[in-house]
């Protein structure tokens, strides 16, 4: 992922419903934990939550793709 100085968005989509298999939102694909702290990281830690966020949808694309 690319990093710009702006402000960091929230990855929030009003979408939030905890998976409990995986431990994240179903819309954003945060923790608990993320979600909770958002407001207070600093835009490194958001930025390496986006990171996170990226590894977990391409995490949830493969395994849909290997289902049968």
């Amino acid at each position: 992922m690319t990093h710009d100085t702006a402000s960091v968005p929230s990855p929030c989509i009003d979408v939030c419903r905890m998976n409990a298999a995986t431990g994240w939102c179903e819309g954003c694909l945060r923790t608990i934990d993320e979600i909770a702290g958002w407001s207070s990281f600093d835009d490194t830690r958001k930025h390496a939550v986006w990171d996170a966020i990226e590894a977990r949808h391409t995490q949830l694309l493969t395994a849909q793709r290997e289902r049968p």
